[in-house]
């Protein structure tokens, strides 16, 4: 009996039509994509965030786990980028698609998930710690997998990523999504 693939949802598969279209090369692999789903079907009457929509493909995986009771919002600094995604999600009022700065999304935390793909990741890591429910779990992605603790990229150690790793209020650990590959997931302690 042959593996069947896997399916993609409809919506991704449009996200990513989308990016194509825009020329937008940034988009979110499937390994992390269902990552993303798996983390909003966990919590079904959520809030959850994305910062750094992009064309919505990242947007489209978390909408494909999403509660009927949970709140989608999502942020992107590209005007043009992010009403391309909006139209995505016109038909669903669960999704809010805003155009602007990280920021905006603050004033609906806390966040039961917290795709941090944009703004916020390396400008203002405390902060992003700070919008999380307890409980809320946190997704932060393109790692470079490294062997070593304390963790390195480029021959440093990776100050960013030990942040997260290390954060008091997180309980968190890093998981290969490809082989060249990583995520940081953190959970906010109660």
């Amino acid at each position: 009996m042959a593996m069947e693939e896997r399916a993609v949802p409809p919506r991704v598969v449009t996200a990513e039509r989308v990016a194509s279209e825009a020329g937008f090369k940034k988009s979110c692999i499937p390994e992390v994509g269902r990552l993303l789903k798996l983390a909003a079907a966990a919590k079904p009457d959520g809030v959850i965030a994305e910062s750094g929509t992009g064309s919505g493909v990242g947007t489209a995986w978390l909408h494909s786990g999403l509660g009927t009771g949970a709140r989608l919002f999502t942020v992107e600094r590209d005007e043009e980028m992010a009403r391309r995604a909006a139209g995505i999600f016109a038909d669903d009022k669960r999704v809010s698609v805003l155009a602007g700065d990280w920021q905006l999304i603050e004033q609906h935390a806390p966040f039961d998930v917290f795709f941090c793909d944009g703004g916020g990741k390396r400008d203002d890591p405390r902060r992003v710690v700070e919008q999380l429910a307890p409980g809320g779990l946190l997704i932060l992605d393109d790692f470079t997998p490294s062997p070593d603790w304390p963790p390195r990229f480029e021959g440093q150690v990776d100050e960013l990523r030990m942040f997260y790793l290390t954060h008091p209020d997180l309980d968190a650990t890093e998981v290969l999504t490809t082989p060249a590959s990583s995520v940081v997931i953190g959970a906010r302690r109660l």
